[in-house]
């Protein structure tokens, strides 16, 4: 069974702010095994549009993923990230050559 990730970009209007969110969302990330890939770290944008930050998640399978995304905790830390900020969020299953 492949892989599923979040991918997000994402722009934030109060870092201060978006640290609660951090420390709020590791609860849920922890609970649904997520590891984090890519945490905003410096990006180079060559073609199209994205935002300030990329984030991507790695998860056991889309089911977790998924189930990560709509659980309470998560909605709980997201409710704090909502009006800081502005992001664009995909699910999205691995590719499993096997």
């Amino acid at each position: 069974m492949p892989k599923a990730y979040w991918v997000a970009h994402v722009d934030v209007d109060d870092p201060e702010i978006y640290d609660r969110y951090r420390a709020a969302n590791a609860e849920a990330f922890a609970k649904y095994g997520a590891k984090f890939l890519i945490r905003g770290a410096p990006q180079q944008q060559i073609e199209g549009k994205t935002r300030a930050r990329t984030v991507v998640i790695e998860f056991a399978d889309l089911e977790t993923a998924t189930a990560c995304f709509h659980s309470p905790e998560y909605q709980a830390a997201k409710a704090i990230r909502d009006p800081i900020s502005s992001a664009d969020t995909v699910i999205v299953e691995g590719y499993d050559d096997a």
